[in-house]
């Protein structure tokens, strides 16, 4: 049994509507993906600066103790100078 011309030209529009929208669900997977993947690394960016900054105070806060009492001050500045200078290091 043969098709008509109509018949093929409507299958053949079937076929082309099921790929365009297979293609647009792929893109938008791709979109969803690549959108993930750069929340994810800006997350650990931020969790890494972070650990930086607590790692800063610890070291100073350390460091102090063995200096007398009277000098041992350890201010936010030197924190965040420190904290941004261990991040330079590890974004090398």
């Amino acid at each position: 049994m043969a098709l008509t011309p109509e018949q093929q030209a409507e299958i053949q529009a079937d076929i082309e509507r099921q790929q365009f929208r297979l293609q647009a669900d792929i893109q938008m997977q791709e979109t969803r993906e690549a959108g993930r993947r750069a929340h994810e690394i800006s997350m650990e960016k931020r969790r890494a600066r972070l650990e930086a900054v607590r790692l800063a105070k610890e070291t100073l806060i350390e460091n102090a103790r063995s200096k007398p009492v009277d000098a041992r001050d350890v201010s936010a500045a030197d924190v965040t100078t420190f904290a941004n200078a261990l991040n330079q290091y590890i974004d090398q």
